[in-house]
C-alpha cells in the first residue's frame, strides 16, 4: 500500500482548496468527504444567502426566490465538484475518516497511509440546551437555506452576521420575524455604529428586535426556532488523541502561523477557529500549499475582511478595538444623494506613529464591493498621505472614503510640521 504525500480530512471550501492546488504541484493526495465536496458555503450558507438577499432586493415572489436559490447553489449537488478534484489528480474518498494510527487515516475498511495531515472538518451548528427544544420546531441556518417552508413566524436566536441576514431575508417575504440577541447589540463584535445601523434597517424591515436578552425556553406555539448563535469545531470522533492533539476549551485545533498542529500534521478552515470565513479559509489553504512544496510562507491576518450581506452593507477589516481616528457620513457622497440612501458611516483606525491604517469599519449600501481597498491599505501599509491621494470615480459610495483619507494625511503633516 502506497503512502499519500498528503491526506485532506474534510472537503468543505478550505480542504477543496488545497487538495485541488497540491494535485496541481504534483503531490499524491487523498481527499475524505462523508458529506458534500464544497462544504457548506456553496450549499448551504454564503451563495444561497446572497441569492436568496438578492431576491428580496429584487421583490421576487418566494416560489422565484426559492428557484434561484436552488439553482445558485447547484441543487445541492457536487458530482461536478467531485469531478473537477478528480480530473486534476486528487482522489476523493468518501465517509468519515478516523486517524487510527500516527501516519494513518481509516475511512471504513479503506486505509489512507500518509506523510502529512491536514484537518480541514469546518465547524457545525451548536444547539443551546433551551427548556423544551426537543419538542420545538428548530431550524439550523442550512435547514434555513434549504427548506422550501416559508413559516408566519420565525424566532432567530443570535444576532451575529448569519442571524442578520436571515432576518432581513425572511422579513421581506412576510415572515413575522423576531430577533433575540443576549448582547445589547447586533454584531457585538464589530463597532458599535454597524450594529446599529443594521439594527435600525432590521426594523424599518418589520423584525422585532429583543437585545440584551437570553432566551430560556423554546417556543412552545407553531413559531419556527432558528438557531444562529454560533458554530463549534468538528474534532469529534477523528481520532485527534492518537497524534496526542487535544483541543483548545473551545474545540479549536491550536496552530502556529504556518497553520502547523505538530510535525506533519495541519489545520486549517473553521477548525483551528482563527477566522470563520470562506476567504480565510481559502487563504489559509495557500499557506499551507506552499508550506508542503518547499515555500516557507506564514499566515498574515492583519487584513481578513469581515462582511454582513444586509442591506445597508457592513465591510470591517483589521482592528477596529477603541475610537477611530477619523470618520465620514457615506450619505453625504453625491452616489448616495442620486440613490436616495442616507444610511451609511466609514470609520478609518489609525496607528500614528507608522501613518497607516489599522482598521476600518464601513456600513453602507454595497459596502462589500466598494470598500474592498480598504484591505489593500492595511495589508501592504500604504501610507496615509499616498491614500489621500488616490482618485475615485465619481460618482461613487468610493469617494466616501477620500474625505477622512485626507483628513488623516492634514493631521499627521500636521505633526510632521510641529515635530
Amino acid at each position: 500500500m502506497s503512502t499519500y504525500d498528503v491526506v485532506v480530512l474534510g472537503g468543505g471550501s478550505a480542504g477543496e482548496a488545497l487538495a485541488s492546488e497540491l494535485a496541481s504541484r504534483n503531490k499524491r493526495v487523498a481527499l475524505v468527504e462523508e458529506h458534500l465536496v464544497g462544504g457548506e458555503c456553496p450549499y448551504f450558507a454564503c451563495m444561497p444567502s446572497k441569492a436568496m438577499l438578492r431576491a428580496a432586493a429584487e421583490n421576487m415572489s418566494w416560489s422565484d426566490a426559492i428557484k434561484l436559490r436552488d439553482e445558485v447553489a447547484g441543487h445541492r449537488d457536487d458530482d461536478d465538484a467531485e469531478r473537477a478534484l478528480r480530473d486534476a489528480g486528487v482522489e476523493v474518498v468518501r465517509g468519515h475518516g478516523v486517524v487510527t494510527a500516527p501516519g494513518t487515516v481509516t475511512v471504513g475498511t479503506q486505509q489512507l497511509p500518509y506523510t502529512d495531515l491536514v484537518i480541514a472538518t469546518g465547524a457545525a451548528t451548536v444547539i443551546p440546551k433551551l427548556e423544551g427544544i426537543d419538542e420545538a420546531k428548530v431550524w439550523t441556518s442550512d435547514d434555513a437555506l434549504s427548506s422550501d417552508e416559508r413559516p408566519d413566524r420565525l424566532l432567530i436566536l443570535g444576532g451575529g452576521p448569519v442571524g442578520c441576514e436571515l432576518a432581513q431575508i425572511y422579513a421581506a417575504f412576510g415572515t413575522e420575524v423576531t430577533l433575540v440577541e443576549s448582547a445589547e447589540r447586533l454584531l457585538a463584535k464589530e463597532p458599535a455604529f454597524v450594529g446599529d445601523a443594521v439594527a435600525d434597517a432590521l426594523k424599518a424591515a418589520g423584525v422585532r428586535l429583543r437585545l440584551g436578552e437570553s432566551l430560556d425556553e423554546a417556543p412552545r406555539d407553531d413559531t419556527r426556532l432558528l438557531v444562529a448563535t454560533g458554530n463549534r469545531p468538528r474534532v469529534e470522533g477523528i481520532g485527534l488523541e492518537r497524534l496526542g492533539i487535544a483541543p483548545a476549551d473551545d474545540g479549536a485545533i491550536g496552530v502556529d502561523d504556518r497553520c502547523r498542529v505538530i510535525d506533519h500534521v495541519w489545520a486549517i478552515g473553521d477548525v483551528n477557529g482563527i477566522a470563520p470565513f470562506t476567504h480565510a479559509a481559502n487563504q489559509q489553504a495557500r499557506v499551507v500549499a506552499d508550506n508542503l512544496t518547499g515555500t516557507d510562507r506564514a499566515l498574515d491576518n492583519r487584513a481578513v475582511p469581515r462582511t454582513v450581506y444586509t442591506d445597508p452593507a457592513v465591510f470591517c477589516v483589521g482592528d477596529t478595538s477603541g475610537e477611530p481616528a477619523a470618520t465620514f457620513d457615506v450619505g453625504e457622497t453625491a452616489r448616495a444623494m442620486v440613490a436616495g440612501r442616507d444610511a451609511g458611516c466609514v470609520a478609518l483606525y489609525l496607528d500614528d506613529d507608522r501613518g497607516v491604517l489599522v482598521g476600518a469599519a464601513v456600513v453602507g449600501p454595497d459596502a462589500d464591493a466598494w470598500a474592498g481597498e480598504l484591505t489593500l491599505a492595511i495589508r501592504a501599509e500604504v501610507p496615509v498621505s499616498v491614500l489621500a491621494d488616490v482618485v475615485h470615480a465619481f460618482p461613487t459610495y468610493a469617494e466616501a472614503l477620500h474625505p477622512p483619507y485626507a483628513d488623516l494625511a492634514r493631521r499627521l503633516s500636521g505633526k510632521d510640521a510641529d515635530a
